[in-house]
């Protein structure tokens, strides 16, 4: 392996190294106006940007997922806990998914247990689905490095010159396939999960 292999591989475990997810505890325990929000969340998600002067989260799309009732409205301009954990699914899903996706998913989940407290709370919910988080990044990780050693054992006859990009094209188009299976898994389980409330608001109507 040459210098810039071995500097790219490092390059890629570190980057798995440093995501995490936003503990709930970190939130603060009060209600936040939407510019305390936008900070925030900005600043816990950092690690996860690919360009330190992007926006997380701003303001125009919090409006933007309340006026589509993706995001409860909030209580005299301010946003509780539950919207701060609604706004982190909405930031991670809307990489890969469709708004309106988005929406089908999260609107069940919102109706039935945001501002409830019978459990499972959303934080429950959210504590729930994240506390694996370490335990996936491990898994996930150890897997891009087989395929990153697989994408270097590939085109052996190729000009040196290409080899760089050869390999790293093979990287791309093997992590982008396993992208799209599991983009393709998603969206059926989407599509099953929705429809006993699409029946249940046909019966009603």
């Amino acid at each position: 392996m040459n210098s810039g292999d071995r500097e790219l591989l490092h390059e890629i475990v570190r980057t798995m190294e440093v995501m995490d997810y936003i503990n709930p505890s970190a939130i603060p325990g009060i209600d936040l106006y939407i510019d305390q929000v936008t900070t925030f969340l900005d600043s816990q998600l950092m690690p996860s940007k690919r360009h330190s002067e992007d926006k997380a989260i701003t303001k125009t799309m919090i409006n933007n997922y309340v006026k589509s009732k993706l995001l409860p409205a909030p209580e005299k301009k301010k946003y509780s806990k539950e919207h701060v954990l609604t706004l982190i699914f909405v930031y991670y899903l809307k990489n890969f998914l469709s708004l309106p996706d988005i929406e089908a998913i999260l609107n069940p989940l919102t109706e039935r247990f945001f501002d409830k407290e019978d459990a499972p709370t959303l934080v429950d919910i959210y504590d729930q689905i994240f506390a694996q988080e370490k335990e996936e990044a491990d898994r996930i990780a150890k897997d891009i490095i087989r395929l990153f050693h697989k994408s270097r054992d590939a085109f052996p006859d190729a000009p040196e010159e290409l080899k760089d990009y050869l390999h790293n094209y093979s990287m791309i188009c093997y992590l982008s396939f396993e992208i799209y299976i599991k983009k393709k898994m998603v969206e059926t389980l989407i599509d099953q999960t929705i429809q006993p409330f699409k029946t249940e608001e046909s019966n009603e109507e």
